[in-house]
């Protein structure tokens, strides 16, 4: 693997190694290894639009508890191969192309030897990128997930108008239009932090917006119509499939507004052992929120995995529990 960069200038955190790695379909994908302790490795799975420079401070929540974490940018955004005409769109031609970078991934991790047991913690896209990857059969002992993305919010009114749209920009080869009501500009660049979807913690979000001014090659703005309709189709799809056997703890802000939350509380309830915490008033990015919010959802997460205290799934039924 040759090593990849990593902007130091603009992520908190400890410093990782950076490679490149190239899923079976040529695409050239970006990681950074974040070396901790021999308690475990957490691959993250980054959700819509994300880098690895963005979780420079999680990182080192976790290395700071002994364990290593690999970062991923998914291809078509942060430093991957952007795969639509148009590098400012967020677009895969299929979603299940993301499991090609899934593989590469894994096949990383191999080669460098990342310390076992392996956990997954999937964030908003990355928590249906993860779920697909578990009934894939992904190498993990225990699953986390925040504001996952197993359905998008939108009013019922407009999904059937959504499914009909990503039919016919198939039909006629438009799929890397940009979805109605979106651009070419990033969310953070574009909106106020008053009342914006995704922390309450204005410094985080103030962070964000320097490390895409600083590194404008980090952003991606709107997804395009074919992306909307991948990620509808997939979403449907892993709804019919029951719930994988493994463990499993998911983080749901009071506040979510971005995917659905029927969708996942629907899910949890179906997860013999599976765990649901909804963090009052908690958006989005549980995991950009304030350092309390950020740091008590981790401590729970390892908890959960049995690296603080006890040992994941011990419960016959899914509990429900308030940070």
């Amino acid at each position: 693997m040759d090593h990849a960069p990593y902007f130091t200038d603009v992520a908190a955190g400890p410093t990782p190694q950076a490679y490149w790695v190239r899923a079976s379909d040529g695409v050239r994908n970006r990681i950074a290894v974040f070396s901790g302790g021999s308690r475990g490795t957490v691959l993250l799975f980054t959700g819509r639009t994300e880098y690895a420079e963005k979780y420079g401070q999680v990182a080192g929540d976790f290395v700071e508890r002994d364990l290593s974490i690999l970062v991923v940018d998914w291809r078509g955004q942060g430093l991957s191969d952007r795969v639509a005409p148009d590098k400012r769109m967020g677009h895969v031609a299929h979603f299940l192309d993301y499991q090609r970078d899934v593989e590469a991934v894994v096949k990383a991790a191999k080669e460098l030897k990342l310390p076992k047991p392996w956990y997954l913690l999937g964030h908003s896209m990355g928590g249906a990128i993860g779920l697909r990857a578990l009934y894939q059969g992904l190498d993990v002992t225990a699953a986390s997930f925040t504001g996952p993305m197993w359905d998008i919010a939108m009013k019922p009114i407009l999904r059937p108008v959504a499914f009909g749209l990503g039919y016919v920009a198939n039909v006629l080869g438009l799929t890397t239009m940009f979805a109605p009501g979106t651009g070419p500009t990033n969310y953070v660049l574009s909106a106020p932090f008053n009342d914006n979807l995704l922390t309450t913690d204005e410094p985080s979000y103030q962070a964000l917006r320097r490390q895409m001014e600083t590194h404008p090659e980090l952003s991606i703005g709107g997804p395009s119509v074919g992306w909307v309709s991948q990620a509808l189709h997939e979403a449907q799809d892993l709804k019919n499939r029951p719930a994988p056997t493994l463990p499993a703890i998911t983080f749901l802000g009071t506040n979510e507004r971005i995917v659905d939350k029927p969708a996942v509380e629907s899910r949890m309830a179906g997860w013999t052992n599976g765990e649901l915490v909804k963090v009052e008033g908690g958006e989005h990015e549980l995991l950009m929120e304030g350092d309390t919010i950020r740091l008590q959802v981790i401590d729970q997460m390892l908890s959960f995995f049995g690296v603080e205290a006890g040992q994941p799934g011990d419960e016959e039924q899914p509990r429900r529990a308030s940070i």
